[in-house]
């Protein structure tokens, strides 16, 4: 007997409907064939749907069982087809009879346990999305997944616990209300953000950097001793950004779902992500890839922050593949049968000692730097110039002080540095409102510098000075230029002015000559 349900498979950060057909008939030498290009993962459901059936008080008798996949020139990889195989095999022995229209109208996805239980799989935000787009009526999910599904509006989520509840309820047998959740009041709740730049004591020139960077989303490079709270000031940049939008939250949560990162009390990510990796990650994990291609960690910053800790301690091939999402704002992944695109717009955030000792220059009591300048040239030298020209900003950040640790944090809560980053990326918005891929002022390309970027004669004085003091090059010019716009946004000034640039040429630490 032959049986066809609906279920999805995941292609990059989408999820795309796949027909899975089951036929049974007697032969006199039984066989189990999966058909349709799929992966090992999905091959070893044979075993474990097998398993599920007769431990659920079904029988699986000797029969010929054909599996296919459709479309067959789709590779399908995951673990989310066990449960519609399962009903299908049943069904296609004629020991459950489940509605036509259910079957027609409603999909499933869902990995068994030997025992029968539904375990939950990866991706299953996009699955949903792809239901709704398909216009399912509905879709089965593992409970632990019901969630996160139920995010998305206008499709009924139903959430099983077991193959048999499953098969009860596409047989009419037992009733399971759809999960609907209030996606406003999770978005407000899920958006409270737990820490504070009130938090960080002293620091005041740091904390402006951070708010000229978040205001024009430029990207930043804090260069400092050990201690003086580069980390702590990082972490918090991510609640000085304006607040993620509800389609922002949910295509930030469709990355995650895929690589299984959301967890099942937080549905939805409403806050700015923040992904800090550690500087012994290979460049595949950084970027993306494998086999079948996964997100890497610069998509699973998509709008929101990349902190790399220790710059200069990443390897060369690692901090070289952040080109192209630095300036494309995605990542590309090119295999033989398929190339897949990850959206990449993060806001990068780097911080590193000033040479190997971590105390060059430094007012450390005690700490006095052992390393001669052919070392620290070398030191510096380990970030390449192309990379190091795609940071807008490099602020030092100074050991905070005796005095200052022992006294109450002063200066602004992000919720008021927040709001006037708000006001000049509106400023913005309403700038770029008919430029294609330009969001804010780190978006610009030279045709909106000179239009947007002009600058009167004393400017130029003090920009040809700088360039001739520092030896900028010619993207660190553009740099100070979208800088000195932003910072002028902030106050909300239509020309940039002498101040505006001496300000933003402050921001260009390691062009300063006593670095090389």
């Amino acid at each position: 007997m032959f049986t066809k349900l609906i279920s999805f498979s995941i292609l990059g950060i989408d999820a795309i409907p796949i027909e899975v057909e089951v036929d049974t008939k007697h032969v006199s030498m039984p066989y189990f064939t999966m058909v349709g290009l799929p992966t090992n993962s999905v091959k070893e459901s044979k075993d474990r749907v097998t398993a599920a059936i007769k431990n659920n008080g079904y029988k699986k008798p000797a029969r010929a069982y054909t599996v296919n996949l459709a479309p067959a020139d789709v590779k399908k990889e995951g673990v989310g087809f066990d449960l519609p195989i399962a009903v299908g095999m049943v069904t296609s022995l004629q020991q459950a009879y489940p509605s036509p229209q259910k079957l027609e109208t409603i999909g499933m996805v869902g990995e068994l346990s030997l025992n029968g239980e539904v375990r939950p799989v990866k991706g299953i935000l996009p699955i949903t999305i792809a239901a709704k787009e398909k216009k399912l009526e509905g879709l089965i999910v593992p409970e632990e997944n019901a969630k996160e599904a139920a995010v998305v509006d206008g499709v009924s989520i139903y959430p099983v616990k077991t193959l048999g509840e499953c098969l009860s309820f596409l047989e009419d047998r037992e009733q399971i209300e759809p999960l609907h959740i209030d996606i406003s009041s999770l978005f407000e709740k899920e958006s409270r953000e737990t820490i504070d730049m009130f938090d960080v004591k002293g620091q005041y020139n740091v904390k402006r950097a951070l708010e000229v960077a978040a205001a024009g989303g430029h990207n930043i490079l804090m260069i400092g001793p050990p201690g003086s709270g580069k980390t702590m000031l990082a972490r918090r940049v991510p609640t000085i950004l304006p607040q993620l939008t509800l389609e922002e939250a949910l295509t930030t949560t469709k990355i995650h779902s895929v690589a299984g990162k959301t967890a099942q009390e937080h549905s939805l990510i409403a806050t700015r992500p923040f992904r800090a990796p550690h500087h012994t990650i290979s460049d595949v994990a950084l970027i993306g890839g494998g086999s079948y291609p996964k997100p890497g960690e610069v998509s699973l910053a998509h709008n929101g922050v990349l902190f790399l800790d220790e710059l200069p301690e990443f390897k060369k091939t690692v901090l070289e593949v952040l080109r192209q999402p630095l300036e494309d704002g995605i990542v590309t992944i090119s295999r033989a049968v398929q190339s897949l695109t990850f959206p990449a717009n993060f806001m990068l955030v780097a911080s590193m000692n000033p040479c190997p000792c971590g105390y060059y220059g430094s007012n450390v009591e005690g700490h006095t730097c052992t390393c001669s300048p052919t070392i620290i040239q070398k030191y510096v030298s380990r970030i390449s110039g192309p990379l190091l020209d795609r940071i807008d900003i490099h602020v030092e950040v100074p050991a905070v002080k005796y005095d200052e640790l022992f006294r109450d944090p002063k200066g602004e809560k992000s919720v008021e540095i927040q709001k006037r980053v708000n006001a000049a990326r509106k400023v913005q918005q309403k700038r770029f409102e008919f430029a294609k891929k330009i969001f804010s002022n780190a978006d610009m390309e030279s045709k909106q510098i000179r239009e947007f970027c002009r600058i009167d004669d004393e400017g130029k004085k003090l920009m040809k000075i700088a360039i001739e003091k520092l030896g900028l090059s010619a993207r660190a010019y553009d740099r100070i230029l979208k800088v000195s716009r932003t910072i002028a946004d902030l106050e909300n000034s239509n020309q940039i002015t002498p101040t505006h640039i001496s300000e933003a040429i402050q921001y260009r630490s390691l062009d300063r000559k006593y670095w090389i």
